[in-house]
C-alpha cells in the first residue's frame, strides 16, 4: 500500500525546505528538455507543489497530474496556474487519468518512493497505459551512492549546512535508502525521514522493456551532459513501441 510521507507542514514549507531545486538554473534546463520533445499533452507521475508542471503549462502544454498526497496536490492548485492543471490524488503506480498523453514524467528521484520493485514495474507499466505509440516517458533518478560507502559502512552524509542535515541509511540487502533530515527553520527545529527503493538504470531499462519501451536516450542532467560511469544522476527517455498493450 502506497504511503505519503508529505503532510500539510512539508507540503506549506517544501521551497523553504529544499530551496535548490527551486533556482531558475534547475527548473529551466528541465522545462526546456520536456518542452522539447514535441508535446502537446503531459502527465506527471508525483506532481508535488508543481514546481516544473506549472512552468511547463505556461508553455502551452496541456499537463495532468498524479499525487498521493492530497496536502501538496492542494498547495499546487493554490499556485498562479494551479488551476490550470487537472490533478489527480492516487498512488501513480495504479492510478489512471480517462486521457492519452505525448509524455509521461516522473522527476527528482520520485521513482524511488515506490519501495518495492513491483511497485515500482507497475509504475513504468502504468506510464505506458497512458502513453500514446511513440510517447516518451522521462525520468530523472539519482545513482545510488554505494560506490562512497567504505565496506562495512551503512550511512551516506549528503546535507550539512548549520539549517540542514541530511543523511542516508542503506539497507543493502533489501535495496532501500532511509532518507532522513534535520532542519532548523526560525529556531524551530524539524526533523522528517522517508523510505526509498534505490534503483539502478539497469533496472529501470528492464522495467521499460516489461512495459513495452525502449531506451531512447540518456543524459547526466537535463542539459544534456554525457552520461558516464561517473555521474551521479541521469535523464532517461523511453519510448512506447507501436502496437505495445
Amino acid at each position: 500500500m502506497a504511503e505519503t510521507h508529505f503532510d500539510e507542514w512539508i507540503a506549506a514549507h517544501y521551497e523553504t525546505l529544499w530551496p535548490e531545486l527551486f533556482d531558475p538554473a534547475v527548473i529551466g534546463p528541465a522545462v526546456d528538455f520536456l518542452a522539447a520533445l514535441e508535446l502537446s499533452t503531459a502527465l506527471e507521475m508525483g506532481i508535488g507543489t508543481g514546481r516544473i508542471a506549472l512552468p511547463l503549462s505556461r508553455r502551452g502544454v496541456t499537463v495532468h497530474g498524479i499525487e498521493l498526497s492530497p496536502a501538496m496536490a492542494a498547495e499546487a492548485r493554490s499556485r498562479p496556474g494551479g488551476h490550470d492543471i487537472a490533478i489527480h490524488v492516487g498512488d501513480f503506480a495504479t492510478a489512471i487519468v480517462p486521457h492519452v498523453f505525448d509524455l509521461v514524467y516522473l522527476v527528482r528521484n520520485t521513482i524511488t518512493n515506490l519501495t518495492t520493485q513491483d511497485e515500482q514495474v507497475r509504475a513504468f507499466r502504468n506510464a505506458a497505459a497512458h502513453l500514446r505509440a511513440g510517447g516518451c516517458f522521462v525520468v530523472e533518478n539519482y545513482i545510488p551512492e554505494l560506490r562512497r560507502l567504505p565496506p562495512g559502512v551503512t550511512t551516506h552524509v549528503f546535507a550539512d549546512t548549520p539549517d540542514h542535515f541530511a543523511y542516508e541509511r542503506y539497507d543493502v540487502a533489501n535495496q532501500i535508502a532511509v532518507s532522513h533530515h534535520r532542519w532548523t527553520i526560525d529556531g524551530d527545529v524539524r526533523t522528517f525521514a522517508s523510505p526509498h527503493r534505490y534503483v539502478w538504470p539497469s533496472e529501470l531499462d528492464l522495467m521499460a522493456r516489461l512495459a513495452g519501451m525502449r531506451l531512447r536516450e540518456r543524459w547526466a542532467g537535463w542539459d544534456r551532459t554525457p552520461f558516464t560511469a561517473d555521474s551521479r544522476s541521469h535523464v532517461s527517455v523511453w519510448e512506447r513501441s507501436p502496437g505495445a498493450e
